[in-house]
């Protein structure tokens, strides 16, 4: 009995052993393909890396959930560039960027590392551009540190708490011991092998390009630490939107929301028509596509922050009456 006990252990040890040392062995492929592209900054506890373009009146990009700054290589930067200063960054713990110890995940602790970084680069009141997840983040910059943005331009955002649904639900993971032993063992394989439905959800009905692994950093999403960021991320959600929600309305800042009709991620009326009912000046518009509209509508996307670049630039940091 004793030698069946310690078998079924060594085997035990073998696998987690294996699933560690492949699971590190992708992370490890995944960062000589995808090294940084930009500077690092330090912001208190956290390490952020970013991307700059241009000079001129400032944008800055905060990505969403799984994601990094390499989302938003679709878009036609180097036009925008030509105007203004765009500034493009990796949240804590995604990308390249590294979150401290000590810091928080939450949605007020990033809206605070956001805000800092903007002092810290010299901004000045620059248009926050948030997509997904990076909507609330953003929404959370303009409810606590209203003084730090002139405008917030956000894409398919999350603003109401809502369930994870399918391709966010290996997420959901509260303690975060469990969450440190799954993103080191079974996460990267079993993102390996379920990539493709969940990326149909998340793209869905747009396709995926097939560049988007690299291009897009699709392939960054693999790494351990990428997973127990997305699902820090994800759980601290909770804690801190639903009394955003309740302060809404007390927004001065020109707030612009660009959806689209199929996502099946984020509902478009269950976010953006929920935020303009609580922000009657909320510039909502919608669009046909999915949740990925920074890669998967680029063109259309970038008219629209052009648009609000350029009315920015008439009228700089002026807020809603």
């Amino acid at each position: 009995m004793t030698l069946i006990f310690l078998s079924i252990v060594a085997v035990c040890v073998i696998v987690i052993a294996g699933l560690v040392a492949f699971s590190l062995y992708i992370a490890r492929r995944v960062g000589q393909a995808l090294p940084p592209q930009g500077q690092f900054i330090d912001i208190g506890e956290d390490r952020i890396h970013y991307v700059e373009y241009g000079s001129g009146a400032p944008i800055v990009f905060v990505h969403g959930l799984s994601g990094q700054l390499r989302n938003f290589a679709y878009l036609h930067m180097n036009t925008l560039a030509q105007t203004h200063r765009v500034i493009v960054i990796d949240r804590p713990g995604s990308g390249h960027s590294t979150r401290g110890a000590g810091s928080s995940a939450s949605l007020s602790a990033q809206a605070r590392t956001v805000a800092t970084f903007i002092d810290a680069m010299g901004l000045d009141k620059p248009v926050l551009v948030g997509h997904s997840l990076g909507g609330a983040i953003a929404l959370a910059v303009g409810l606590n540190h209203p003084n730090s943005v002139s405008r917030l331009a956000l894409i398919a955002p999350l603003t109401h708490l809502v369930d994870a649904g399918h391709a966010f639900g290996g997420l959901m993971i509260r303690s975060s011991l469990l969450r440190r032993i799954v993103s080191v063992t079974v996460a990267t394989p079993f993102a390996i092998k379920g990539n493709r439905a969940i990326m149909d959800i998340v793209f869905g009905p747009d396709p995926v390009p097939r560049d988007f692994g690299i291009k897009g950093g699709g392939l960054l999403s693999l790494r351990p630490r990428s997973f127990y960021a997305a699902s820090s991320d994800l759980m601290a959600v909770a804690d801190e939107l639903p009394a955003m929600e309740n302060r809404y309305a007390s927004l001065r800042l020109p707030v612009d929301v660009l959806y689209g009709r199929e996502d099946r991620i984020l509902d478009w009326q269950s976010h953006g028509e929920a935020l303009k009912r609580k922000l009657d000046k909320t510039n909502l518009r919608l669009i046909d596509g999915g949740h990925m509209l920074p890669v998967t509508a680029p063109s259309v996307t970038m008219e629209w922050l052009r648009t609000i670049a350029d009315e920015t630039l008439t009228t700089p940091g002026s807020p809603v009456a």
